[in-house]
């Protein structure tokens, strides 16, 4: 029985300490604008949070101290956006509606309920980008689906797979400044 007890409060020691081997700092910012126009009174809530996450690790311990330094480590940040348009909800990891440039084309990137809708300067809806499982995208475009992304610079990178050569192709999307 005292086996029994010394063990499960080992456990409890063990899973204790490894619980607070992260240093995490959360912001939130809410903005609440109201828009007026012909169809009515429209009430937009835009919650930003932010978290920022450290894990710490320590240096090595010198004699006869108590307190050991930490050491720098990376901080992961996650930034995501909860949209509240008239009480319908909408999560989006970063707002990448903006206007975009390939091949001396200019497309408008518009958020809809799946990702987004990419439109060029022909008012033509030809293409989609719809979020996968781990934070890439979808590319759909003309019945053919490739792999998206979004580099650090907020551009879209995309791969395409052609069966013919066995290669995968690049294409870049900047965004427009």
């Amino acid at each position: 029985m005292k086996n029994l007890i010394s063990i499960a409060f080992l456990l409890l020691v063990t899973f204790s300490l490894q619980a607070q081997n992260k240093n995490v700092l959360k912001e939130t910012e809410t903005k609440t604008t109201t828009v007026k126009n012909s169809e009515g009174e429209k009430k937009i809530v835009t919650t930003n949070e932010t978290e920022e996450v450290q894990n710490i690790q320590l240096e090595e311990a010198k004699p006869n101290t108590l307190n050991i330094p930490m050491k720098e480590s990376p901080v992961m940040v996650t930034k995501t956006t909860e949209l509240s348009v008239d009480g319908k909800t909408k999560y989006v990891d970063v707002d990448h509606s903006a206007y975009y440039m390939n091949n001396g084309t200019k497309y408008q990137f518009k958020t809809d309920d799946y990702g987004y809708s990419i439109i060029n300067n022909n008012s033509k809806k030809n293409s989609y980008l719809r979020k996968t499982s781990n934070n890439n995208y979808l590319f759909v475009n003309d019945g053919k689906v490739s792999s998206a992304y979004f580099d650090a610079d907020g551009n879209l990178i995309i791969d395409t797979y052609n069966e013919k050569t066995d290669r995968i192709t690049t294409e870049k999307f900047m965004v427009a400044k």
